[in-house]
């Protein structure tokens, strides 16, 4: 959704590659992407929104790439980083191209397919919000495992507002996330959460200043890298599945990691450490 997210030109810091760098196993993102790859290292990548011009509002194109970005990392498991560009994460979809979808585009789930595969991805993703994230935007940062914030960040869903429902995750991911009385003060009542609010119902877990954004988001996937990745992918999935299907998966998933040669050594090394 679009609104009018002030005028803040800051641009965003950039980190260099490491030596990790993986360019045969990466995004292939032309001169003209609504993407640009950030940092792209042997256990994460960093993607920026890059639509500078309409504060990186989703189009088709950039709901294109994403998907060719998931299917990327479907086969090559990696942590995600998604920022914005210039103090906007995004400002929702284009309404350019929104006021002109019909009945079959609503059905084709045009947005919300592409979050709930972003949300299906094996390791984890996390969104680092720096300014508006409004509609389609905030359903973006919905589907990350994880959302961290500047001190500038402004969320919501005023989809209403333009005639439409918030129909690509919001209407049950953020009653899952922050509870439904608020829920419904954000989607029926337009309500715009800033970084105290949010932080305070949990809906991100970090606030920093803009400047130190990406690093705290670095700081979180060095934590997350430090796990064993097959444990990982197989606790995500875990904390997805319904109600009804657990304690089989929990022992189906934890009868193939007893297995697992990185259970053997990390419990070897932990008690290889207790000896000293």
């Amino acid at each position: 959704m679009s609104s009018e997210p002030g005028s803040d030109t800051r641009s965003e810091q950039e980190r260099e590659p490491s030596a990790e760098t993986s360019p045969e196993t990466s995004p292939e993102l032309g001169a003209e992407s609504t993407l640009c790859v950030v940092v792209d290292r042997a256990d994460r990548i960093q993607i920026s929104l890059n639509r500078p011009a309409v504060k990186n509002a989703i189009n088709g194109q950039m709901i294109d790439e994403l998907h060719a970005l998931c299917a990327e990392l479907e086969q090559n498991p990696r942590i995600l980083i998604l920022t914005g560009s210039n103090g906007v994460f995004a400002s929702g979809a284009d309404i350019a191209e929104l006021r002109e979808r019909r009945r079959d585009d609503a059905l084709a789930g045009i947005n919300s397919e592409l979050f709930v595969r972003l949300a299906a991805l094996p390791l984890p993703v996390i969104a680092a919000i720096d300014g508006w994230a409004l509609g389609g935007g905030a359903e973006l940062a919905y589907a990350a495992d994880f959302r961290l914030g500047s001190t500038a960040l402004r969320i919501g869903n005023p989809e209403t507002s333009l005639g439409i429902a918030a129909a690509a995750g919001a209407s049950w991911r953020l009653v899952e996330l922050v509870g439904e009385p608020l829920a419904k003060e954000i989607l029926l009542a337009g309500r715009i959460l800033n970084a105290a609010e949010a932080l305070a119902v949990r809906l991100v877990t970090e606030v920093h200043e803009p400047d130190a954004l990406e690093a705290a988001a670095h700081a979180l996937a060095d934590r997350i890298a430090a796990q064993d990745p097959l444990a990982l992918r197989y606790t995500k999935q875990l904390i997805h599945a319904p109600r009804e299907a657990h304690p089989a998966v929990d022992n189906a998933a934890q009868a193939v990691l007893f297995e697992s040669a990185q259970k053997f050594a990390r419990m070897t090394a932990f008690l290889d450490r207790k000896k000293q």
